[in-house]
Order: structure tokens, then C-alpha cells, then sequence
């Protein structure tokens, strides 16, 4: 009897039209790399890599790099077989090669880099990644360039944060699958609240500088309060503003007789509110990854939150019986199966980075467009990566970087979530999504709140 997982690897892609044929041609060598934070769906981009790469020639190879960036840097690789990546399809995880945060930009590293590309002979290399991971690959680019190495360098848009995106990018893979596995745990949460009628719900989502994991949660399961960075920032709001907003949904609903509620956090708050780093212990705000962000999953800000609308409700004489609990949902969402959209797109994205190859195109990231219509009208595409580029501020330092997109609180989709933000606040409108379904009708449901843009 075959396991979920055998049935899920045997499942059966939809390729876009322009990949059902591929023109023949000589054989290439392609290097592939993780880079970052898994996210699901990164299988099948290597598998789409593969499966092109034989359709131009048999003899074609894939080589992967282990652990991200730094195995070009430590010379650490492996041809990939057929039967190693049959393994894979379909399935969450980076674990066909492991991944890391590893950059590659001083010249010693960029040297290093291309001394291990000629060695090895490669055609390409296709780094799936983030902003940061993309914005790496144009530097190697151009230092190839610059250096007359003929290797191409092609990125593939990837992070669970939905923060690289924009009018060519309409989506980075991992968003849809993370966004409905988190639904699915909120909404048992709300259902859970409404049942045990006692516990104040604090969940803290995925979501260092943007918070569309948040909003496109809050559209899929209506829980009480989602507090938006971006709407924050904007509004200018201070900490002890957002705690009155809380003790005051906390106080009228238990005024109704609702002890009980929940709220969406997401973990980059302390990013938007730059008060509340004077209430977190400095070891955790020194405490930065290799890209100089600070590492906003681990500090408590829920708990903070908590405390203080404790305090206000006190203050306030309130007769609401406040009871929190605390959650964090990050790491489960990275992993999972992968959604039949992010099956499908992946898979896809994977087969375009290595036809960008093959036709000698570097410096740019694969994309597919109209996304929000049936496969069959998808269309392959690539961004150039050198125009996107902007200077910000990093490390104490000015560096030519990919922007993270952030919530456009003037769009659709913020404004659908306005619309029921307020009935939301005081009326039990839970919703619960239920678990991803892999196969059936409801297999093909995709989120709606990026799409929404593109309506």
C-alpha cells in the first residue's frame, strides 16, 4: 500500500503550454542552489530545472549545490539524478540539497564563485531565493559579465512573506501554501476560542517587513483584530494607541459577554513601531541575520502586547475577564505539501529558469504572469534584476537592493479587508478553511488576496 507521500510524488503537473514542446539542442550544465528560508514547492522547481534540461538534451546535468550559497563557495555539489529528484516532486522541504544564508559579495567570495563555475563548466546557475537572494544573484551577474564568463545567472521568486512581488512578479511561490496552512490552524483556533468561551487568542504570523501573511489570513478566517504594520506605520501610531484599540474590542465584547477572542500579529510589529524597542531586552535586538535584519521571530512581542492591554483593562476598572494564550506559526508553514497552485507554478518557474538558460539570458529572474487565470493562460516571462534594484540602507551602509513590496493599503485587497474589519471586531464571523486538499475539486481553490491586485 503506497503512503500519502508516494501518492503525492506520482501526482500528475499541469505544464503551460509554451513548455509541452521544447526545441533540441546541445547539452547543458546547470547549477542549482537554495538560498534562505525553505519554502513549499522548492522541489519542484529543481524537478521543473531537471525535466527541461533533458527535454533540450538527455545529456544534459543539474548539478546541486549543498546548503545554499555556500556550497560554490566550499565546493560542495552533486549531479542530481532522475531518481533523486523523483523522490522530491511534489513534496515541501529543501532537503534535496539544503539551504543557507550564506552571501556571496565581497570580490574574495566573487572570485571564489567564479573559479568553481569554470572549474565545473557550467552553462547556468539558478538561485531560488528571496529579494536579498535575488538581489545576490545580479551582483554574480554582473561580476561574471565583467569577468567574460559565459555563465548565466537566472533567479527564481521565493519566500513565504509575499514581500518580493510586483507588476511582472505577481507572486513568490511558498506564499499560497503557508498562508492556507496557517488558515487552517486559525481558524480551529477561532472555532476553539468560540467553544471554550475563555481564552484571548495571541497569534503571531510569519512576516518580518510586510504583513501580507496577516491580511491574507485575516481575509480567510475573520478573527477580531489583524493588526497591519503597514496601516501602522502609516497612521502613525504609537504602542500604547494600538493596546487602547485591543483593550477596547477586549472590553466591549466581554460587555456582550465574550471573554474570548483572537488576534493576528505580525512578527515584524516591533519594525513599525519603533517605541516598542525599548521594551525588548537588547540581546534580541543585536541579534541579526546574515543580512542584517533583526531576528524579529524571537522576541515576544504577543506576550509584550498582552501584558500592557492587561494593564490598560486594569487601569480601566473593566469587568472583562482577560485570559491569553500565546501562538507563533512560522516554521509550519514552510515545509508542508505544497498547495496544487504552488505544485503547479513551481514547477513551472523551474522549467522556464532553465529554457532563460538555454537561451543565453542572465541577470534576470523567471517569472510567470496571469496567474490568476487557468494554467493554460499562464505566460513564461523574465524581470531584469539591474533596473529593479534601489538604494537602501543596510548594515550602516548604502546598498543597491531588491525593495521588499509592502501592503498597499490603497489597494483592493486591504480595502476588502476594511470592509469587514469593524463587524469582524465585536461579532463571532470565523471562518475555517479547512486542511489544503491535494486532490478532488477543491484541490485548484488559490488564495485571494494577492490576486485580487490583478483583477
Amino acid at each position: 500500500m503506497m503512503s500519502f507521500e508516494e501518492i503525492r510524488r506520482k501526482e500528475k503537473i499541469r505544464i503551460l503550454p509554451e513548455f509541452q514542446k521544447i526545441a533540441t539542442g546541445d547539452p547543458l550544465r546547470v547549477g542549482v542552489l537554495f538560498s534562505g528560508g525553505p519554502a513549499s514547492g522548492g522541489s519542484n522547481v529543481a524537478a521543473g530545472i531537471y525535466d527541461a534540461l533533458m527535454a533540450v538534451n538527455p545529456k544534459s546535468e543539474l548539478i546541486g549545490f549543498l546548503g545554499g550559497p555556500s556550497g560554490i563557495l566550499e565546493e560542495k555539489f552533486k549531479t542530481l539524478t532522475l531518481s533523486e529528484i523523483d523522490l522530491v516532486r511534489n513534496l515541501g522541504g529543501f532537503d534535496l540539497l539544503g539551504t543557507g544564508r550564506t552571501k556571496i559579495d565581497t570580490p574574495d567570495q566573487f572570485e571564489k564563485a567564479k573559479e568553481v563555475i569554470q572549474r565545473i563548466n557550467l552553462d547556468g546557475l539558478v538561485i531560488i531565493g528571496g529579494d536579498d537572494s535575488n538581489t545576490n544573484a545580479y551582483f554574480l551577474h554582473d561580476f561574471l559579465l565583467k569577468n567574460e564568463v559565459k555563465c548565466s545567472v537566472v533567479g527564481v521568486p521565493k519566500t513565504i512573506d509575499g514581500d518580493l512581488k510586483s507588476k511582472d512578479v505577481e507572486i513568490s511561490f511558498g506564499f499560497d501554501t503557508a498562508c492556507k496552512v496557517y488558515s487552517e490552524m486559525i481558524g480551529n483556533i477561532c472555532i476553539d476560542a468560540k467553544s471554550s468561551l475563555k481564552y484571548w487568542h495571541f497569534i503571531k504570523l510569519m512576516g518580518r517587513t510586510a504583513s501580507h501573511v496577516t491580511l491574507e489570513c485575516a481575509l480567510q478566517t475573520c478573527p477580531n483584530i489583524a493588526l497591519i504594520g503597514e496601516e501602522i506605520a502609516k497612521e502613525g501610531r504609537t504602542l500604547k494607541q494600538i493596546v487602547t484599540i485591543v483593550a477596547d474590542t477586549v472590553d466591549e465584547r466581554a460587555r456582550d459577554g465574550k471573554n474570548y477572542g483572537v488576534i493576528l500579529i505580525p512578527e515584524g510589529l516591533i519594525e513599525f513601531i519603533p517605541e516598542v524597542a525599548g521594551e525588548i531586552p537588547a540581546e534580541l535586538l543585536e541579534d541579526r541575520d546574515s543580512h542584517g535584519n533583526i531576528q524579529v521571530s524571537k522576541i515576544e512581542t504577543e506576550k509584550l502586547l498582552s501584558k500592557m492591554v492587561r494593564d490598560e483593562l486594569k487601569r480601566r476598572g473593566s469587568v472583562a475577564k482577560f485570559n491569553p494564550t500565546y501562538h507563533f506559526f512560522g516554521y509550519e508553514g514552510r515545509c508542508g505539501f505544497p498547495s496544487e497552485f504552488d505544485a503547479t507554478y513551481c514547477y513551472n518557474l523551474g522549467m522556464n529558469a532553465a529554457l532563460l538558460i538555454n537561451n543565453g539570458k542572465s541577470g534576470v529572474m523567471a517569472a510567470i504572469r496571469n496567474v490568476a487565470k487557468e494554467v493554460t493562460d499562464w505566460k513564461p516571462s523574465s524581470v531584469e534584476l539591474g533596473p529593479i534594484l534601489v538604494e537602501e540602507m543596510r548594515n550602516g551602509k548604502m546598498k543597491k537592493v531588491i525593495a521588499k513590496a509592502l501592503v498597499d493599503l490603497q489597494g483592493p485587497v486591504f480595502k476588502s479587508f476594511l470592509l469587514q474589519r469593524e463587524q469582524n471586531r465585536l461579532q463571532d464571523n470565523y471562518k475555517r478553511p479547512g486542511p489544503i486538499q491535494f486532490s478532488g475539486p477543491l484541490k485548484e481553490i488559490t488564495t485571494i488576496t494577492l490576486f485580487l491586485e490583478h483583477n
